[in-house]
């Protein structure tokens, strides 16, 4: 006697009735597809994988903060000296970076002159490199 799923072979439907038999549908979809609703049991242990989650730091506290470096001083300081930014007062070149718009200054480079850089934050680094040349960071 043949089996029963021989039997069904050349039928249209493989005795699955019309519209259940059809592609992926009342499985969930193929592989993991619909998994975070109908297939949840294997992923349960994989941790939290669905939804939002976490939190976003509040906007008064993230401030993102420009930076510039000794290098950029350097190369800058005859157009910021014209432009009337940069003072000279005798050996000692003043540059506000506050007013131009810096808030930190790093150490990339090494300072040929004496500089009175006045500025918010400055890297540990960046003042010992100033302050081996004769110049000075003042924090505002």
């Amino acid at each position: 006697m043949p089996r029963s799923k021989a039997k069904k072979t050349g039928s249209r439907t493989r005795g699955r009735g019309h519209k259940k038999g059809r592609g992926a549908g009342l499985r969930g979809g193929r592989g993991n597809a619909g998994s975070h609703k109908t297939k949840r049991i294997m992923y349960e242990r994989v941790g939290r994988i669905w939804g939002r989650y976490g939190f976003k730091r509040p906007q008064s506290i993230v401030k993102a903060s420009r930076v510039t470096n000794i290098r950029e001083i350097e190369e800058n300081l005859e157009m910021m000296i014209k432009d009337g930014v940069a003072k000279k007062k005798g050996d000692v070149i003043t540059i506000p970076l506050l007013e131009i718009g810096y808030d930190k200054l790093l150490s990339y480079g090494t300072p040929s002159k004496a500089y009175r850089i006045v500025v918010s934050s400055a890297s540990a680094r960046a003042i010992e490199k100033v302050t081996s040349v004769g110049g000075e960071i003042v924090n505002e």
